[in-house]
């Protein structure tokens, strides 16, 4: 069983940047792929991005791509979510969520494990 740990999550102001961790302790999740979802207050949970093990290949939602970046370092059992630009729009709970069929699953039925969450706030 792995379990997910995400980090990072803070106050910061529009236009900032910020980057997040997902830590995966209980084994390694190297040939998992990975994904953000984020739920922000009222809304139900949305996907993000994610990333496939060997980083052969990532996917954005057209809210964040161009502002965000998805990465990891397996050997770290890590994956980062690299946050630009940060809008109003971007304050939310963001979770990193793992699938052992290593394909880059849109909708959250199509992840294994979950993390707690970790709160983004943007705000003035």
């Amino acid at each position: 069983q792995v379990q997910l740990v995400e980090s990072g999550g803070s106050l910061v102001q529009p236009g900032s940047s910020l980057s997040l961790s997902c830590t995966a302790s209980g084994r390694s999740f190297g040939r998992d792929a990975v994904a953000w979802f984020r739920q922000a207050p009222g809304k139900e949970r949305e996907f993000v991005a994610a990333i496939t093990s060997n980083s052969g290949e990532s996917f954005y939602d057209r809210s964040v791509k161009g502002r965000f970046t998805i990465s990891r370092d397996n050997a770290k059992n890590m994956v980062d979510l690299h946050m630009n630009n940060l809008n109003n729009g971007d304050t939310a709970v963001y979770y990193c969520a793992a699938n052992r069929a290593d394909r880059l699953e849109l909708i959250e039925g199509g992840y294994d494990y979950w993390g707690q969450g970790t709160q983004v706030t943007v705000s003035s």
